[in-house]
């Protein structure tokens, strides 16, 4: 799937492509994070992420926090005729489509969307594929997602939720971001279902059933949610303390590492909106461990913050809709750094940095990212 998916979603987005050869963007390269000590279970390893500076994140609220209250509902599209605002603000959607959804933030609060949220109902659930911000009261959006559940076009319920669980664990959420294929997108939810049934069937000494399509109903299911609250709860609790204890030097984010290979970050703008987001994302990455089966291996610290540090692209494609916010993706030979940039007034900084590693993980070698 092509660029072009994502130049459909949202009026007024305009897609830059830059070349150049040495390319720094989104601050993740500022000498400001500093990677700590980790802390491990298993074969997950997490390094959180401390800075200097930090923002006031509370004026916006978050997908959770959005539907919850019922302040922010989310839709097929072509079942927008009760959300719209008045008779001259429509969007050109008119039935349902697999990878669009029609949100409405009616808070009085600008909502962040990353990418990795799972919504739950209509006729399929889906991911969402990028991160963005949509404004306050805002009139109804086109939506891009990626179907999480093939095999099911029956409407469950005219809204959706979230699921409550976790986000998308990083292989799934990387296909949504970055190969932005639907198809591989399903691979992806295929190979974490079938891997994450298997592994809770071995564990216990006995088969298991196939697991179902849908990667929210398989990772909801009560065995796989303890065994990933069983993953996750020695790091989330230890994190959470680490968070404690070092909010005066602003803990914003973490490097995850999954079998010794390093995989993945996740950085904020404010130590509030990481303790928002960190249930979901410790679980989605306890998710990836239990379903990698790789042997844990020891990473240093050294090389977690060469992995943060480097930002060095070939390309960047630059997405923004024009006083809302600004989202990057620096494209490199081995890794994806994405910047989510809130352009509302009184902003002007990052909201959200994610870094992917490309295949197998980064593997230090001579200050280089290298294949496995």
């Amino acid at each position: 799937m092509s660029r072009s998916f994502f130049s459909r979603f949202g009026l007024g987005i305009l897609v830059v492509t830059l070349a150049c050869s040495s390319l720094v963007w989104g601050g993740i390269a500022s000498p400001n994070y500093k990677v700590l000590n980790p802390i491990s279970h298993g074969n997950l390893t997490i390094f959180p992420v401390v800075t200097s500076v930090t923002h006031d994140t509370s004026g916006f609220i978050t997908l959770d926090e959005g539907i919850r209250s019922g302040e922010v509902v989310v839709t097929e599209a072509g079942r927008t005729g009760g959300l719209i605002r008045g008779p001259q603000r429509r969007i050109p959607v008119s039935s349902a489509q697999v990878n669009s959804l029609v949100l409405v933030n009616n808070s009085k609060r600008p909502l962040i969307l990353l990418a990795g949220e799972i919504v739950t109902g209509g006729k399929q659930d889906r991911v969402v594929a990028k991160d963005r911000v949509i404004p306050a009261e805002s009139d109804p959006v086109d939506l891009g997602v990626f179907c999480v559940e093939p095999g099911r076009w029956t409407e469950t319920s005219v809204n959706f939720s979230t699921m409550k669980s976790q986000m998308a664990q990083p292989s799934v959420r990387s296909k949504a971001m970055v190969a932005q294929d639907q198809q591989q997108v399903w691979n992806s939810v295929g190979e974490a279902n079938g891997a994450v049934v298997g592994a809770i069937g071995g564990s216990a000494g006995a088969a298991v059933g196939p697991p179902p399509s849908s990667y929210a109903k398989t990772f909801d299911d009560e065995r796989v949610r303890k065994a990933i609250a069983d993953q996750a709860a020695p790091i989330e609790q230890s994190y959470s303390s680490t968070i404690r204890q070092l909010r005066d030097q602003h803990a914003v984010g973490v490097v995850v590492a999954v079998g010794g290979r390093l995989i993945w970050a996740d950085l904020f703008a404010s130590t509030a909106l990481l303790e928002k987001y960190w249930p979901k994302l410790v679980r989605s990455y306890a998710a990836e461990a239990i379903t990698t089966q790789r042997a844990p291996k020891p990473v240093s610290v050294a090389d977690a913050q060469q992995f943060l540090d480097r930002s060095e692209g070939n390309r960047q494609v630059i997405e923004s809709e024009p006083g809302v916010y600004r989202q990057s993706e620096t494209i490199a030979p081995n890794f994806k750094l994405f910047t989510l940039a809130s352009l509302l007034p009184g902003t002007g900084f990052d909201l959200h940095i994610s870094k992917i590693a490309d295949a197998n993980g980064y593997s230090p070698e001579i200050g280089k990212l290298q294949y496995r």
